[in-house]
């Protein structure tokens, strides 16, 4: 697992921020296998309606609310990414497949607090820091780059922009089926205890392994 920088003003503004991530090789296949399907369902039957109601006064995902409120978003409509899996769960009845990448982010994300996403760690340059975007910066490279606000919150690797802060990731850095090693990172934010991101991580990492 790799720590990466915080810009020093927003590591002022913003204390307890930071960003971690590992590697891992691209699983082959994009369906998840029937042990992490099986996983999946019983997390569903762990997070039913009243554990969903109750979650939020937990320590890790109030403290993401919290982060959310800080930079100015509405955590009950710009929901943080693991409370709006939760509610997704609630309204489809269970937590349904999103592939053999997909489930094993999630599955991590469900069993420490802590959100998760996935790169494609060959396109990469550099390791990710936390910064705000620069006037004409675009979110990734080439055609599917997107335009980006100046001072947006951003996951920057030594070219520029990848991801939004907890939220969008850069078109031309996702993960797709040439992809060979997937760099899975996490952000934390101030009240999240270290360990419970290593343990996201290191959680998504076994469940992306063919020995898992």
């Amino acid at each position: 697992m790799r720590r990466g920088a915080v810009d020093p003003e927003l590591a002022r503004e913003l204390p307890g921020l930071g960003i971690a991530w590992a590697e891992a090789p691209a699983p082959q296949g994009t369906r998840s296998p029937p042990w992490l399907r099986e996983r999946l369902r019983a997390l569903s039957d762990r997070w039913d309606g009243a554990r969903a109601v109750t979650m939020r006064r937990e320590p890790v995902p109030a403290a993401y609310r919290a982060f959310h409120r800080h930079v100015g978003l509405d955590p009950d409509v710009d929901r943080p990414p693991v409370e709006e899996a939760v509610v997704d769960r609630l309204l489809r009845g269970g937590f349904e497949t999103r592939g053999r990448i997909g489930d094993a982010l999630l599955v991590g994300a469900l069993d420490t607090g802590v959100p998760l996403w996935a790169l494609d760690a060959g396109r990469l340059s550099g390791p990710l820091r936390l910064r705000a975007a620069r006037a004409g910066e675009r979110l990734g490279e080439g055609d599917l780059a997107a335009d980006l606000p100046a001072g947006r919150l951003v996951v920057a690797d030594g070219r520029g922009p990848v991801a939004v802060l907890l939220g969008e990731l850069a078109r031309s850095h996702a993960p797709g089926p040439e992809t060979e090693r997937l760099c899975v990172f996490a952000v934390r934010v101030s009240g999240v205890p270290s360990i419970h991101v290593e343990e996201a991580l290191w959680t998504a990492v076994e469940a992306l392994s063919d020995e898992a």
